[in-house]
């Protein structure tokens, strides 16, 4: 059995950030899961532009407001606590913190080692 806390990882390889996000890897690829999971805040105001070509990503909504934008079709879906988004054809997205901080819980397939950071693309390595 895992048991962890975010407060736990502060201050560790397991804890990531970039300009408007810092995420708390909760679970990685060390703990054998097959996904990692995250606690991620998007700082208010920011907006990231993404593309996860190598990984899946489902991402719940527990705080704050947001969009979340389909580059490829133009659709703009609201995100507000209870929401959840599915990256499903490795979607290339960009993610607006509109109100508050965006505060989200976030599941990777396959999972990340944990002090992964965005390349130039908006996306993670395979390690």
């Amino acid at each position: 059995m895992i048991v962890i806390s975010a407060d736990s990882l502060r201050g560790t390889p397991r804890e990531a950030s970039g300009p408007g996000w810092q995420s708390t890897r909760l679970i990685v690829k060390g703990d054998g899961m097959g996904y990692s999971v995250h606690e991620t805040t998007v700082t208010e105001g920011a907006e990231l532009h993404l593309e996860y070509k190598q990984h899946f990503e489902t991402n719940y909504c527990f705080a704050g407001e947001g969009e979340v934008e389909d580059v490829a079709t133009g659709e703009v879906h609201p995100i507000t606590p209870g929401a959840i988004y599915a990256l499903d054809r490795h979607d290339k997205h960009v993610l607006r913190a509109i109100k508050g901080d965006l505060r989200l819980v976030c599941v990777f397939n396959p999972p990340l080692v944990g002090s992964e950071t965005h390349n130039a693309e908006g996306s993670y390595e395979l390690t």
